[in-house]
């Protein structure tokens, strides 16, 4: 089974042509700013948009006393919830939805060969996307097989903060590896994600040294990595890579924010401004004169 919490058609963004994105849930990083809160825990996750709920009361039935009803306003206490399938489809108003479930590959590909002829017509495909996709384990590796059987190209997203044993088993595997450069600095890595700069820097320049073909993606980041020197560094890392010949910018919106809003979480970067992509016109330029195509992304 794969954990799996959304499924998109008729993407044109994550890839050529129109793509099929599988969203899967789990990653190793907790960025603070990521667009996909919900992705982050590999288990399913209580959502709630209160601005939608009527108070039918029918997610106070089948537990007991996860979800309360106190001075007329839901109070949803997610961590006493060990289950919850027993909120699936629960209310009427989809006030209260569970993101996340498992699904067989079988129905993953049922989805999937909806969309067969809109690939054969753009040269599209599927992107895997999350989360951490990579991080799924061997059952991947299966849809993998099975979507290449059916002649499907495959993009995936990826942090590549994974150990490389990980990353190797699918270099020979993914048409397209859409990877994120976030920071070169290891403290800074640290502290707004979780993670390890220096484990993501080695694994690009394995990567590089496979031939696999990639796409290096920044998220730009107010207060993380938004300034001269911190771009310039990362594009320079990337421009010192052989097989590096593209280079995508991924400019901050705050798009997000509900999301947080209804998991019950604080989202930090809340009150930080969205970066308009003509800020990003000089980066972009310089990447060009490093010998990268640059696209700045919506």
């Amino acid at each position: 089974m794969l954990n799996v919490f959304n499924i998109q058609r008729f993407s044109i963004h994550d890839g050529t042509g129109v793509r099929t994105n599988i969203f899967f849930k789990g990653c190793p990083l907790h960025c603070e700013w990521c667009n996909n809160p919900e992705s982050i825990d590999p288990l399913p996750s209580i959502m709630f948009d209160e601005r939608i709920c009527h108070r039918f009361a029918e997610c106070l039935k089948p537990g007991s006393g996860e979800i309360v009803l106190e001075k007329d306003k839901l109070v949803i206490n997610r961590d006493q919830i060990s289950d919850t399938t027993i909120y699936n489809n629960i209310c009427p108003s989809r006030a209260l939805i569970v993101s996340g479930e498992e699904r067989t590959i079988s129905q993953i590909l049922q989805e999937i060969e909806k969309d067969i002829p809109f690939y054969n017509m753009s040269g599209g495909g599927v992107t895997l996307t999350g989360g951490e996709p990579l991080s799924q384990g061997p059952e991947l590796i299966d849809l993998i097989i099975q979507l290449k059987k059916r002649g499907i190209h495959i993009s995936a997203e990826t942090s590549l903060h994974l150990p490389w044993e990980i990353i190797e088993n699918y270099v020979n595997l993914i048409d397209l590896f859409l990877a994120d450069l976030k920071h070169l600095d290891n403290d800074k890595f640290s502290k707004f994600t979780g993670g390890d700069a220096a484990l993501v820097m080695e694994n690009f320049k394995k990567l590089d040294e496979t031939g696999a073909k990639f796409i290096v993606r920044i998220p730009v980041i107010p207060g993380f990595n938004f300034s001269s020197d911190e771009l310039s560094a990362i594009i320079d890392f990337a421009a010192g890579l052989t097989n590096a010949t593209e280079i995508n910018f991924i400019p901050f919106h705050t798009l997000a924010k509900e999301k947080y809003l209804m998991l019950g979480k604080v989202y930090s970067f809340e009150n930080q401004r969205n970066i308009e992509k003509t800020e990003l016109t000089s980066f972009a330029e310089y990447a060009e004169q490093k010998g990268l195509i640059s696209k700045i992304l919506n």
